[in-house]
């Protein structure tokens, strides 16, 4: 457990660091064509993971019933408003070292592979998806480093703080989130996963972080089983 979080800051300051020495010199085709090959990789783990469930109901209600709440509390929208704020804010006549440190800070903690891949990792000691999520994130911090300097490499503590946070709190939960929940929970994530593989390939714009609350329905929907033809 945490060997994730571990991975992704690594990938972080590695990729941070070979962005701000080198990464400017690199052919932004390069960067695109390692940005859609992480894609394609997203789009057939999402595929995988939804198979992992054998009533396809259960992600299907729980990913319409949680993008409904989404929609209504406007998840992606606060997000992004978040985002702006703290950007206008931090970097708002400091230097660029502030920018990069909060610009990458948001890029690489809100999102549902941190949230998905965190609650994985402190569940069951399966950290594949961090470990997807530090390459999305070595590539990035690249791209970000070779424009925005140095301070992209702080961007790790933060990394290391939100995601080890979520996945000791999810190894609490573990006493009472039973095999078939964490299987509903999976391949619930599976369709955000798909979702983010379609952004990631720039077919689609899709609101994955609306459909979050989706990842709490399908555990309560286990917990109500006898309701279902499982």
């Amino acid at each position: 457990m945490g060997l994730g979080t571990a991975i992704n800051v690594v990938a972080v300051l590695v990729g941070g660091g070979v962005g701000t020495l080198v990464g400017a010199r690199l052919p932004h085709e390069m960067r695109k064509t390692a940005m859609q090959a992480i894609g394609l990789v997203t789009l057939l783990i999402g595929v995988t993971n939804f198979l992992e469930f054998h009533n396809p109901l259960v992600p299907l209600v729980s990913v319409i019933v949680g993008l409904v709440i989404g929609e209504i509390l406007g998840i992606d929208a606060s997000l992004k408003r978040f985002g702006d704020y703290l950007q206008e804010r931090f970097s708002k006549g400091e230097s660029p070292v502030s920018r990069a440190f909060v610009t990458t800070s948001l890029l690489f903690c809100v999102g549902p592979l941190t949230v998905l891949g965190s609650l994985e990792d402190g569940l069951t000691g399966d950290y594949s998806l961090l470990a997807l999520k530090s390459a999305l994130d070595f590539v990035a911090s690249l791209s970000f480093a070779s424009v925005l300097g140095w301070g992209v490499l702080l961007s790790a503590g933060t990394v290391l703080v939100v995601q080890g946070t979520l996945t000791l709190s999810a190894g609490l939960l573990e006493a009472v989130v039973t095999g078939p929940m964490i299987e509903a929970m999976t391949a619930t994530g599976g369709v955000l996963i798909l979702g983010l593989g379609l952004v990631l390939l720039e077919l689609k714009e899709v609101r994955v972080a609306n459909m979050l609350p989706a990842l709490v329905i399908a555990p309560l929907l286990i917990v109500a089983a006898p309701l279902w033809p499982l």
